[in-house]
């Protein structure tokens, strides 16, 4: 599927936590067109007009599945361009998406037991497969996400509509249980799993050595770490 840019309307934002904003996009020139897991370039300067040379953009994560008409990305205030996000963006502001990147899902993988784990935003990509009629195909799935603290879980609506993902779900809150435990994830797992890593690249990269000095084999272990 070949990279378009969508002149794009934002239609909501949210802002549940200081520094953390959740952002809903119409698109202005056709239906989105993309597969669950993969993520788009926003471009926000307003000089741009789809035709010159492509601008400074940034890559998020698309949480939406690709059957919605709308495409939501939650982003975190690091840096100068997400800071400019943060100050520019409003409600009705025009910008530009290019989309689609990246194969998180299309890669080969076994879909029984697979094993999904989440730090945070990191959430984001297995929502558009979770709340995606092909999350039905994954037999046995078991999907563990670590959070803040329970109100930091600001996706409890969509895991509601995940095709009973919700069953399947363990948290780990770091105020009450500390980080996610990739060794009792193992455990409960062994060798065989395909393991969807997604969260901080630091915690990407830990998660991936760990399990890979554990035996599971390096092609099982699947990240997002485009950024």
């Amino acid at each position: 599927m070949l990279a378009k840019k969508y002149h794009s309307e934002i239609k909501s934002i949210i802002n549940p936590f200081e520094g953390i904003y959740t952002l809903e996009f119409q698109s202005l020139n056709g239906k989105y067109k993309y597969h669950p897991g993969q993520f788009l370039h926003i471009a926000i300067d307003p000089d741009f007009d789809g035709t010159s040379q492509w601008p400074d953009s940034r890559c998020f994560s698309m949480q939406s599945n690709p059957n919605e008409e709308t495409i939501k990305i939650t982003y975190a205030v690091k840096g100068v361009f997400t800071r400019q996000m943060e100050e520019q963006l409003k409600v009705g502001s025009e910008v530009w998406l290019k989309l689609p990147y990246g194969d998180l899902f299309t890669q080969p993988h076994n879909k029984t037991n697979t094993v999904f784990i989440a730090g945070g935003t990191g959430i984001t990509p297995f929502l558009s497969l979770f709340t995606h009629e092909s999350f039905n195909e994954y037999i046995n799935p078991k999907i563990y996400l670590g959070f803040r603290t329970k109100d930091h879980n600001i996706y409890d609506s969509e895991l509601g509509l995940s095709c009973n993902s919700n069953k399947f779900v363990k948290l780990f809150l770091e105020k009450n249980d500390g980080l996610i435990d990739i060794q009792s994830i193992f455990n409960d797992n062994g060798h065989d799993s395909n393991y969807f890593i997604s969260g901080p690249p630091v915690m990407i990269k830990l998660f991936k050595q760990s399990l890979i000095q554990k035996g599971v084999p390096a092609g099982n272990v699947l990240t997002d770490d485009w950024e």
